[in-house]
């Protein structure tokens, strides 16, 4: 499916519901499979959820079938987590494959330190890259390293599946520490169901499950957790807002002030944009704010971040500052190379053909400030539903046409028709 988006103006006040976090939801699926009274409410509607979801209902609705395929798609989440998931479910064995572009990111960080701590995991192609033979086991090992400034996801794969191991985790990270905020929320997200953990340096130590419960019982408490609206859904309504006239608002539910998710410095972020951030009693009110009435755009200059945090923002900030006229310089970005695509490259390539001039490299881009932008250009998603999604706000500024749109349905099935019911000018085109 191919969207043809006119050139729009959004509607002055406008309220959109934002589903749950994938981020959170798919931490809690997990735990959830592994500690059942734990009760979710308000979960992600996203692809890479339904995915995690059918894989742990395959495989506990069969808890004695050998040798299954469980097929997670483009989801990579999904792959990090459920490979630690599979490798502690004693036997029971999978294999976990996925599309043509899973079986290209890596994951051998992840076997290497799950094999450390005794996991049976094999390739059954290339090495270093799914598709995984695992056959699950009791792990014994409790201490294991990894590097620092790899994938999160790594990581928190490794967290979420250690209150289940006899004597808990201790991992190590080696370097500079990337997506701090994620590790964080899978942290956060265990000490909610009752699991102690420690992050002190660069030592991260949890505690097993039977450490906080009486001799006697092996699960935890029953406990209900409401997932927060996702902040990074939440971004393309903050650029919307940037591109929009002075006045233009947006309220977004349901959001909360001490959120568990990293991409909630979109606050301080677009505040260099022109968007203010109001909370609500559960949703959050976006306004444009500082341009000078004549004007849209901001006086040419440049903006510079340091993305180590927050690396899924990228897409969004460097379309916006395209949108406005202004230059932009992000580092801390070397993780978007083994994402869904090479998200530089696909950046590098579609704000070129837009009149962008764009420089990159493993880690940073480059964006010069420019007020023109090419009209009627067809946007190239690359099976990457962020692709699809931060590019769908310059319509405020020319015609575009996104390529393979449904790809959205990956993270926020209901996307275009949010920017449709705000004022996008949305039609099918061949």
């Amino acid at each position: 499916m191919n969207l043809s988006l006119q050139l729009s103006e959004v509607h002055a006040s406008s309220t959109v519901s934002i589903a749950g976090s994938k981020s959170e939801t798919n931490r809690l699926l997990l735990l959830q499979a592994l500690y059942p009274n734990i009760e979710l409410q308000n979960t992600s509607t996203s692809d890479d959820s339904e995915v995690m979801v059918k894989a742990l209902t395959t495989i506990n609705q069969q808890p004695t079938t050998n040798n299954q395929n469980i097929d997670i798609h483009h989801a990579g989440t999904a792959m990090r987590f459920l490979t630690a998931y599979f490798a502690i479910q004693e036997g029971r064995e999978v294999v976990l494959t996925g599309s043509p572009r899973m079986k290209e990111r890596p994951i051998q960080i992840l076997v290497e330190a799950l094999q450390q701590m005794g996991a049976d995991i094999t390739y059954e192609e290339v090495i270093g890259f799914p598709p995984l033979r695992i056959k699950g086991k009791k792990l014994l090992h409790s201490k294991v390293s990894l590097q620092a400034n790899v994938s999160s996801q790594y990581i928190s794969a490794l967290l979420l599946i250690a209150p289940k191991l006899e004597n808990g985790l201790q991992l190590t990270l080696e370097g500079e520490l990337t997506s701090v905020p994620y590790i964080q929320m899978t942290l956060d997200l265990l000490n909610q169901i009752g699991i102690k953990s420690k992050f002190i340096n660069n030592t991260i130590e949890v505690f097993p499950a039977t450490h906080n419960l009486q001799p006697t019982t092996y699960n935890l408490q029953p406990t209900t957790i409401t997932v927060e609206s996702d902040w990074s859904s939440a971004s393309y309504f903050y650029s919307i807002i940037a591109l929009s006239k002075p006045g233009t608002q947006i309220t977004l539910s349901s959001f909360k002030q001490n959120s568990l998710q990293g991409d909630n410095a979109l606050i301080e972020i677009y505040k260099n944009f022109g968007v203010g951030t109001t909370f609500n009693s559960n949703s959050i009110t976006l306004r444009k704010t500082n341009l000078q009435p004549t004007t849209y755009n901001l006086q040419p200059t440049t903006y510079n971040a340091h993305l180590n945090n927050t690396p899924d923002l990228a897409q969004t900030i460097i379309v916006t500052c395209f949108g406005l006229g202004i230059g932009c310089h992000l580092t801390g970005l070397h993780t978007l190379k083994i994402k869904e695509t090479d998200r530089l490259a696909a950046l590098h390539n579609e704000l070129a053909k837009l009149g962008a001039t764009v420089t990159s490299t493993d880690d940073a881009i480059t964006l010069e400030p420019k007020t023109a932008i090419h009209s009627n250009i067809k946007i190239e998603t690359y099976n990457d539903h962020r692709m699809a999604m931060a590019f769908a706000p310059l319509a405020l500024r020319v015609p575009i046409t996104i390529i393979n749109a449904e790809v959205v349905s990956k993270s926020n099935p209901n996307f275009w028709n949010d920017l449709k019911s705000i004022g996008f000018q949305i039609a099918d085109t061949l």
